[in-house]
């Protein structure tokens, strides 16, 4: 999550973010439920992929 944090230090991405991030890459799931649209539009996944944010 550090690194995460490190990586997206200009938005800055919070612990809570980066954990879902984190989430995400273990169980590999892209769906995101979240009201961040625009940290989670910038966030990428498996270094390159985009979420799907379930809210839009």
């Amino acid at each position: 999550m550090i690194n995460l944090m490190v990586k997206y230090a200009d938005l800055p991405m919070d612990l809570a973010d980066a954990s879902l991030v984190v989430l995400a890459e273990e169980i590999k799931e892209a769906r995101i439920l979240t009201t961040d649209f625009r940290d989670f539009n910038i966030y990428r996944w498996q270094d390159n992929k985009k979420f799907n944010l379930l809210l839009i």
